[in-house]
């Protein structure tokens, strides 16, 4: 949506990708000197979430908890799905469950998808062997063995050709900065930078590690649920500054120049539901990255809310989960409910660090989409066709990720 907003604020923020822990501290020294009194949680917001969302990294104590490991048999079982798919001549957008069957591995990923949204939220699924394959037969495999997960591939671009809609399903999560597109990327995806904790679009998030670095690049997680309740317990004034409307760069969109909505948002308990909180956002569309500044001629963020960004990001660090992924590990991470971050990396000859990405949604079990959102969720995921499904082979800079 959009809409105009008052601000007292006339010029951004000192504040960058990169949390500064000092200019926090001095920041929220000034942001809590011009507090009300009673500066408390927005209307019908919990005090306290629970339930097994609700974690911290020291919580887990054996990576066991969260990863299905597959076996030879489990193994043969995709190599002849793969066959059987490749059999039908069909393009790679027909690839799901009916197309990829997985009789006794398909059951076990259905039970993970009940741990993703009612569970710990993650799942780390271990033992595919991406270097006995091609590009294209692994995009299959990651398709169809997520097919179990998320019926519903999300768009992460679409472009009209020839008259004919054409949306990328996937995207590679690998360092450009070597390339010819280094001058326009505007995310860290395409970089070895460090990704400070953001969440995607979408319901569910998968990464397929194809490669690793050489050093570093660990993959971290922390449940969105316990940063609220640590700041609604101490800072209740953030919970209200980040359910009121932010402004997101439309970078250079001249019919939508920003638009607004809230970064958190609460659901109320329904018979087939629980209470929910939801935070769906990503910093650097507030302070901009690299070849992708925040634009100049749009309002700027608050010191609130720059207060607010770096909240998010420490107290997701402080309780966050590292994992060891590995080459062939697949992640899939509650995107509603967990955020999620990278450290930088150093890659070297045959150690690239190449990972695959799909949005995706499970019709089944998914949550509630708040109103705000589903004009984006339906961007993502509303009246996908196998027709329109493109799975590129090779990186490319997705719109919004980099300087046009």
């Amino acid at each position: 949506m959009t809409s105009t907003i008052t601000q007292t604020d006339t010029k951004q923020p000192d504040i960058s990708y990169h949390p500064d822990f000092v200019k926090f501290q001095l920041r929220t020294e000034r942001v809590k000197a011009q507090l009300s009194k009673d500066a408390g949680l927005p209307p019908n917001f919990p005090q306290r979430l629970t339930g097994p969302l609700v974690w911290e990294g020291k919580d887990f104590t054996d990576d066991r908890d969260w990863t299905l490991v597959l076996s030879e048999d489990h193994l043969g079982e995709i190599e002849n799905a793969l066959s059987y798919f490749k059999s039908l001549n069909k393009p790679i957008g027909h690839v799901a469950q009916t197309t990829f069957p997985l009789p006794s591995v398909g059951p076990l990923l259905r039970k993970e998808a009940h741990q993703l949204q009612f569970g710990r939220g993650f799942l780390v699924l271990r033992g595919l062997q991406p270097g006995r394959h091609p590009i294209d037969d692994n995009a299959i495999i990651y398709a169809g063995v997520s097919s179990y997960i998320g019926s519903v591939r999300g768009r992460q671009d679409s472009k009209t050709i020839d008259g004919e809609k054409k949306s990328s399903m996937l995207n590679h999560i690998k360092d450009l900065s070597q390339t010819s597109v280094a001058g326009k990327i505007g995310a860290p995806a395409y970089t070895t930078d460090k990704q400070v904790f953001h969440t995607d679009s979408g319901d569910i998030v998968s990464l397929f590690a194809l490669n690793t670095a050489a050093h570093g690049g660990e993959s971290k997680l922390a449940s969105s649920w316990r940063v609220y309740n640590e700041i609604a317990s101490t800072r209740p004034d953030i919970i209200r500054t980040l359910s009121e409307d932010w402004i997101f760069d439309g970078y250079g969109n001249p019919e939508k120049p920003y638009t607004t909505r809230p970064l958190l948002f609460h659901t109320a308990a329904k018979a087939n539901a629980p209470e929910r909180v939801i935070i769906q956002y990503a910093r650097r569309g507030f302070t901009g990255f690299l070849n992708l500044p925040r634009s100049t001629d749009i309002p700027p963020i608050t010191e609130a809310q720059a207060e607010a960004l770096d909240t998010l990001h420490f107290l997701a660090e402080r309780y966050s989960l590292t994992l060891d992924f590995q080459k062939g590990d697949v992640q899939y991470v509650n995107n509603l409910s967990i955020f999620h971050a990278r450290d930088g990396f150093v890659d070297a000859p045959g150690q690239e660090r190449h990972l695959l990405r799909l949005w995706l949604r499970d019709p089944e079990l998914a949550w509630e989409t708040p109103e705000p959102l589903k004009e984006r969720w339906d961007a993502l995921y509303a009246d996908v066709t196998e027709k329109e499904q493109v799975f590129p082979l090779s990186p490319v800079i997705r719109g919004g990720a980099g300087k046009a």
